[in-house]
């Protein structure tokens, strides 16, 4: 007879896992600088402005006249959300205006809840994915 014992652990995980990021050709040198640790903005020579998500015409004047430019990035927290139904471990998203202008989508990691404030300094910080490049993720200063 076939053993159909199963074994189940109780412990919760402690970090969530991340996909791996699409890379495309568009894509690949802001991928390239994140595994160096390197955080990239496009900005257009034409009307001076930086954008986000990194493209390679501006969205502003719709020039293909962009450059890849190397961001310190720091910003701030404009909103975030902290999801905590339908997932092993919660985890915050929010959009961060950075200083040099564009707002990003991302995800808040290493914050407690009395860090994670509308207005909030966060600093980019790496993240391992499954598999591929880093990812970008920011965290309070």
């Amino acid at each position: 007879m076939a053993d159909t014992t199963t074994t189940t652990t109780t412990e919760a995980p402690t970090a969530r896992r991340i996909p791996a990021p699409a890379v495309n050709v568009e894509s690949k040198p802001f991928w390239d600088a994140a595994q160096q640790g390197r955080f990239l903005i496009k900005r257009c020579n034409a009307c001076g402005k930086p954008h986000w998500y990194p493209r390679a015409i501006c969205p502003h004047c719709f020039s293909g006249d962009t450059v890849w430019e190397e961001s310190p990035g720091e910003g701030v927290i404009y909103t975030y959300s902290v999801m905590h139904r339908n997932t092993p471990v919660p985890y915050a998203i929010a959009y961060v205006n950075l200083d040099e202008g564009p707002a990003v989508l991302t995800n808040i990691i290493d914050y407690t809840p009395e860090t994670l404030k509308i207005g909030a300094r966060v600093k980019v910080k790496w993240t391992p994915t499954e598999g591929g490049p880093p990812v970008f993720t920011f965290a309070p200063v």
